[in-house]
This record gives structure tokens, sequence and C-alpha cells, in this order.
């Protein structure tokens, strides 16, 4: 259509402009009139700066599978389309969005190697503080997301070695105790041995020692009530056969599941006169079997947090694989067990039905820590006590991972704010405002997801939906 400079001069962008540069506007661009429907589409290389003349404009982004409006404008002299030519081949230039037109609408419209060229040649002040500007805004947003991630794996790793610390010290505090047992129980052997007992009799009690070992392995688990009536029963038969210092040997007796049924065989199989001493020697026996299972239970839990360590870092493990989400949440949840503390109840509603999905593993360990991490500051903030809810299933053809809170809620007048990077509502230094914008880029930019909330007082949740199945043109580019 028949560009006139007059025409382009009453919109906004052009207003200050002088007739020749209008004129050379109109030779070296075009008026396009677009029927209702896509003008362009996101991710397609942007090759037109597209200013509105007349008509109605909508403006979409691509979450996940949808296209979700973000604009909708006649406002003559709105702009879209090639806005970043004047930076040339430094970034890759795509439109950023999809634009469609909702009736017969006209464009002012200028290639995008024309439109970097004016802008370098008319104002290259301006030119070099857009550039830097957007460069800048890159590096610093890189630096705070680098560091966004350096606070929490230095957060991780304070909750890591405080996990760590308590199952060493009670494996360390174990063997310094079970060496002092079998040094006690070697010289109770000793004394056995010493006195005048037949073979049969050494065997006996050898048998006795190999066969209360294994009851120690099958012990009960008793309430506090049984137990302290256990305790009781034994110490009173301690007490009737003159055993010294039976308060002291009963509970660790009630603990290995021995009562008085199995005393009583012991008293039968055993002479009198050495009886004291075979309920020594099997009392340190017992220990040892306690101690040793006690050094086997803490070493275990060493090994759980090293695996879930592993399991979180992915150091070991392919960027982009088939992931299984709830491996992922529990080695984050045990990563972060020191931070969420006690008086926070953790409670897990998983379907463990559902399959595994494509995913970077580690990227989603990012988005669960942050999430988690912001559920936990919102309950601090309300006294420090409440739920975080950790539930999973299958929402329509998409997987859910959603997190749930009991905190104070997001106010209505700042959700629409809270993915916005360098947005936050914790206090000074306690926040870079990243972690929901990492987040947002790495569920709906990398996996192709949504990240969703909705908030009233004391019920917020975080709701993560990710494709079951990779999308066609995935590539192993760089991790955000």
């Amino acid at each position: 259509m028949p560009c006139s400079p007059q025409e382009i001069s009453s919109l906004f962008l052009f207003e200050k402009l002088t007739p020749e540069q209008l004129g050379r506007l109109c030779s070296e661009g075009r008026v396009e009139q677009f029927e209702p429907g896509p003008v362009y589409t996101e991710g397609e290389p942007a090759t037109c700066f597209y200013v509105m003349v007349e008509g109605t404009v909508v403006l979409y982004r691509r979450v996940g599978g949808d296209d979700v409006e973000v604009t909708r404008t006649s406002q003559p002299g709105v702009y879209s389309g090639a806005m970043q030519a004047y930076i040339g081949d430094r970034v890759r230039q795509v439109y950023n969005n999809s634009m469609r037109v909702t009736e017969p609408t006209r464009f002012f419209v200028l290639p995008a190697d024309t439109f970097a060229a004016i802008m370098q040649e008319w104002f290259p002040m301006a030119v070099h503080l857009l550039e830097g500007l957007f460069f800048g805004s890159k590096s610093t947003q890189r630096a705070i997301g680098q560091r966004e991630r350096l606070l929490a794996l230095g957060s991780l790793s304070a909750g890591l070695t405080h996990e760590l610390n308590n199952p060493a010290a009670a494996a360390v505090r174990a063997t310094a105790t079970l060496r002092e047992r079998v040094g006690k129980m070697r010289h109770k052997l000793a004394v056995i041995a010493q006195g005048s007992y037949s073979p049969e009799v050494m065997a006996n009690l050898i048998d006795i020692q190999e066969r209360t070992a294994e009851r120690v392995a099958k012990a009960p688990a008793l309430s506090p009530l049984e137990a302290s009536d256990r305790e009781d029963t034994v110490t009173d038969w301690l007490d009737d056969h003159d055993i010294q210092d039976g308060w002291r040997i009963a509970p660790t007796f009630v603990q290995a599941g021995l009562d008085v049924d199995w005393l009583d065989q012991i008293a039968a199989a055993v002479d009198e006169e050495i009886l004291p001493n075979a309920i020594g020697w099997l009392n340190y026996t017992v220990e040892t079997e306690l101690l040793m299972d006690e050094i086997n239970d803490s070493t275990t839990r060493i090994s759980h947090l090293v695996d879930a360590a592993k399991q979180y870092s992915q150091l070991d493990r392919a960027p982009f694989q088939n992931a299984d989400v709830h491996e992922l949440l529990d080695s984050t949840l045990l990563m972060l067990g020191g931070k969420i503390g006690p008086r926070i109840e953790v409670v897990k509603d998983y379907d463990r039905t559902l399959p595994r999905i494509p995913a970077y593993p580690a990227e989603l360990n990012q988005v669960w820590t942050n999430l988690i991490d912001n559920a936990v500051s919102a309950i601090n903030s309300v006294g420090g006590e409440g739920t975080l809810t950790v539930r999973t299933a299958m929402e329509h053809d998409m997987l859910l991972v959603e997190f749930r809170d009991t905190g104070p809620g997001v106010p209505n007048e700042i959700r629409g704010r809270i993915f916005d990077p360098f947005f936050t509502t914790k206090p000074v230094g306690e926040g870079t405002g990243l972690g929901l914008d990492i987040s947002w880029r790495i569920v709906v930019n990398k996996h192709h997801g949504t990240l969703q909330v909705e908030s009233e007082p004391g019920d917020t949740r975080f709701q993560v939906l990710l494709p079951l199945t990779a999308p066609a043109d995935e590539t192993s580019e760089e991790p955000v």
C-alpha cells in the first residue's frame, strides 16, 4: 500500500523525524495490510520491524504447549518484531513473541537490516546506550544468577554437613564404646576359662552366646510402657539370682529382646556358680551386637546422604535423560533437611505410578530447591511451624509437581510480579529476587512446561507442569 510521510509522522515513534528522514523511511520501508490471523510466530528469524498504523494487534508468548496472550491494543504507533536488530549478530535475531491481528490492520514495515542501519546512522549515541543496557543487564543477571546458585550451594553444603555430622558422631561414639566392651568381654572370657569347667560347659556357653546374638537381630520394637514393665521383671529375676548391678543390665537385655523365659533357659544350661559370669559375658555380647547395629545404622545413613548428594548434583550423569521426579524430590528434601528443621512437617503425597520424563535433572533440582526454600521462608515468617506438602499427580497430559505451604500467602497486588527478575519480598540481604525467575526459565524455556501459583493465606501452591515427552527439536543446549 502507498506510504505517506505525513501519515507515519503522526505515529509517536516517528513524530520528531525530519521530512528527509520520513521520506527515507517511506522509500526503504512499506505499508502493508494484514487480514485477521497471524503476522509472525515466536522463534522465527526476525526479518522485519512492525509499527501499527491502524487496527488491533494481539501479542502471545508460548508457555508449554499453549499460546498465552500478553498484550492486546488498538493504539496507533505500537511496535514489535525485530526491535533488537541494531545489535546485529551478537545475539540471535528471532521473534520473541507471536503477533496476530483481529481485524484488517495496517503496519508500517521496515526490513530488519534497514532498521539496524538507520538506528546506527541517525542515533549512534542511543544505540551505544541501548547496547550497554542490553548486554549490561545480561551480564548482571548472569553474575547475580551465579551468586544465587552459590548461595544455594553454600546453604546445601551447610545442611549436608549438619546431616552428616550426626551419624558420623554416633558412629565414632559407638566405635569407642565397642572397643571398651570387647576388652571387657575378653577379660570375662579369661575369667571363665580359668575355672575348672568341662568342654561341654564351655561349648554350651558358646552356643548360648550365638543364640543370644541371633535373638538381638530379631528384637521386637516395644513401647516405652512395655519396655519399662519388662525391665522391672528382668531386674527382679537378676536380683533373685544374685546378679550384681541387675538394674544396669536389665535395660540392655530388654532392648535386645531377652526376657525372663530366655534367662531361665540360660540358668538351666549352666551351673549356678558360673551363672553371674555367664550373665556378665552375655551382657557384653548383647552390648557389642547393639553397638554394631548402631554403627551400621550410622554408616548406612551417611551412605544415603552421599547418594542423595550425588542424585542432587547429577555430577555423574548425562545432562538430559529420562528422570524419576520422585528421586529428584527426595534427594532435594534430604539435602534441605537441615534448613527445613523439625518444626516444619513435610508431607509427601506422591503418585508412584507416574512415568519417568525427559528432563535436565540437575536443573529441576534447582527449581525444587528454590520453591522449597521459598516455602520454608514463608512458614518461618509466621512463627516457624507449619506444613510443607509435596504432591505429584497427572494433570491432563502433563506431570504435576506441587509445593504447598501454610505460610501467609502471596498478596494479589504482587502476584503478577513474583516471577520478574530481581523482585523479592525477603528482607535486604536475604534474597536476590532471581530464584523464581531462574525457576521460570528452567521450567518454561528449558523444559517447555508451566510454572504457576495459587495463593491465599494459609494455602500457597506453586505448581510445576512438565510434558511427558521431549519435543522433536530438543537439543543439547547449554544449561540455564
